[in-house]
């Protein structure tokens, strides 16, 4: 059996997690390639002194990863794709010398008594107190030097705990180098497509549906949008190949607005598509931190960090209203990045950066993201269940991750109608129509897109017995 060398803290825990992060650092190290075959679960777990489901729990997150190849017959190998890092990459250690300086829809009326509007999380269980902790704790050590005008790329220590969050939670290629604060995704997105139109790119493939709020900010950069269709495993690569296009943004982990996760096999085309290309991924991380059934998938970007530029923000975690996001991307991007930024608008606001950075440090961000999955998962069992009592005809999509649902209504409905309906006793949602584009919509089935972040179980079930009212009401007449 190959000799592995996995390394395991027992008195950490996760131990699936330290296997898995053990086998990522051996690929791309180089000490296990392309084609290597790898020891069944069974003689893992015995070698490892560990159970089985541990290891089959490790082997089942890198396969999602596109890490490993499994094939009945020939066992377990390390996939194709996954390839060392380079032994001589651009020094990302060194940060640059500042520069020189020269998703998600808008809510309806607050007073709707069963808010189903998606992509808003619990503001009511922001951690204020913890915040102001971290923000006192930061403004107790901060030099008054830092209050000056910020390194454009964010301070250092934010990047710093954001590059370890981000290895050890997300399994990204994260050195404070590679990472750049941005006023959210929306300001990352929109600063990443300049830089495009300067490289010469005209076009970016985007998932199909997508958010509408999306579309007419990325329009207004200057570039030409290309829909690529999304089905139960993701996006269709092989239309994204189609569409000539060497720039793609996604959203792997939790499609928006559909839920799907990108399948292990599309992960593997995609980076495939990127290197035939010499193309740029635009890793939309929406939604990651909320996982419910298993680990949440590593990110694209830890899989080939130099195609792929990670985007994040605390935007669906704490609040929008930090207005906190990063990229992680390849050396030479992040140093444009952080010009973009000096050149633009001078950085993001200091302190609340380092009070995020303690909030990082002290442990606070992860204990607040363990409240909010289990409060969530109670919602989200919540509505799944009242759906399927008031709406058996339904079929509910999305419901392993996020803080929404994709419910597709029974044939024949009319969204509008419904969605009017709804509105008319007293509960907001999404429809899915216009989030399709003009050649896919007529042919979409009728759909809602349901956020749950905000309401208590007992009014998420009062608001789906509306809802099946709204429908029943409009197949009755």
């Amino acid at each position: 059996m190959t000799d592995l060398h996995l390394p395991l803290d027992r008195g950490a825990g996760r131990l699936a997690a330290q296997i898995a992060a053990g086998f990522r650092a051996a690929v791309r190290s180089g000490r296990l390639t392309a084609g290597t075959r790898l020891p069944s679960s069974r003689d893992l777990a015995r070698d490892l002194q560990v159970s089985r489901g541990v290891v089959v729990a490790a082997y089942e997150q890198l396969t999602a990863e596109g890490f490993f190849i499994a094939r009945r017959g020939d066992g377990t190998r390390i996939a194709p794709l996954a390839r060392p890092d380079d032994t001589a990459p651009e020094p990302p250690a060194a940060d640059p010398a500042p520069a020189a300086l020269p998703s998600c829809d808008i809510p309806p009326d607050p007073g709707v008594p069963y808010d189903l509007w998606p992509s808003q999380p619990d503001l009511s269980a922001f951690p204020r107190e913890r915040w102001i902790a971290a923000t006192r704790a930061a403004l107790r050590t901060l030099p008054s030097e830092e209050l000056t005008y910020p390194d454009p790329g964010g301070v250092r220590p934010l990047r710093t705990e954001l590059a370890g969050y981000l290895g050890r939670v997300r399994a990204a290629v994260a050195e404070p180098g590679r990472v750049v604060i941005m006023n959210g995704v929306a300001h990352g997105l929109s600063a990443l497509v300049r830089l495009l139109l300067a490289d010469g790119h005209r076009v970016l493939a985007v998932e199909d549906p997508t958010s509408v709020r999306q579309v007419p900010m990325l329009e207004a950069a200057g570039i030409r949008l290309a829909p690529v269709p999304v089905d139960r495993d993701g996006l269709d690569v092989a239309a994204l190949a189609r569409t000539g296009a060497r720039a793609v943004l996604v959203t792997p982990a939790h499609q928006y607005p559909t839920g799907v996760v990108l399948s292990p096999a599309r992960r593997a085309e995609l980076i495939a598509w990127a290197r035939d290309v010499d193309g740029l991924i635009l890793e939309d991380d929406y939604d990651a931190e909320f996982r419910y059934d298993r680990e949440p998938v590593g990110c694209l970007q830890g899989v080939d960090p130099d195609r792929v530029v990670l985007l994040g923000s605390v935007s669906k975690s704490l609040a929008p209203a930090l207005r906190l996001g990063w990229a992680v991307a390849p050396p030479a991007l992040a140093t444009r990045l952080r010009e973009h930024r000096g050149h633009t608008d001078l950085g993001a606001p200091v302190i609340e950066q380092y009070a995020l950075a303690e909030f990082l440090r002290s442990g606070g961000y992860d204990r607040h993201l363990r409240t909010m999955r289990r409060r969530y998962r109670a919602r989200r069992d919540a509505l799944a269940e009242a759906l399927a009592a008031f709406l058996p005809r339904a079929a509910v999509r999305g419901v392993s991750a996020g803080i929404h649902l994709y419910v597709e209504l029974p044939s024949g409905c009319d969204e509008d109608a419904v969605l009017a309906r709804a509105a008319a006793s007293g509960v907001s949602a999404a429809g899915a129509r216009e989030m399709w584009s003009p050649g896919r919509a007529a042919d979409a089935p009728p759909a809602l897109v349901l956020g749950y972040a905000r309401l208590a179980e007992n009014h998420l079930v009062k608001a789906a017995e509306l809802l099946g009212k709204a429908v029943t009401e409009g197949t009755e007449g």
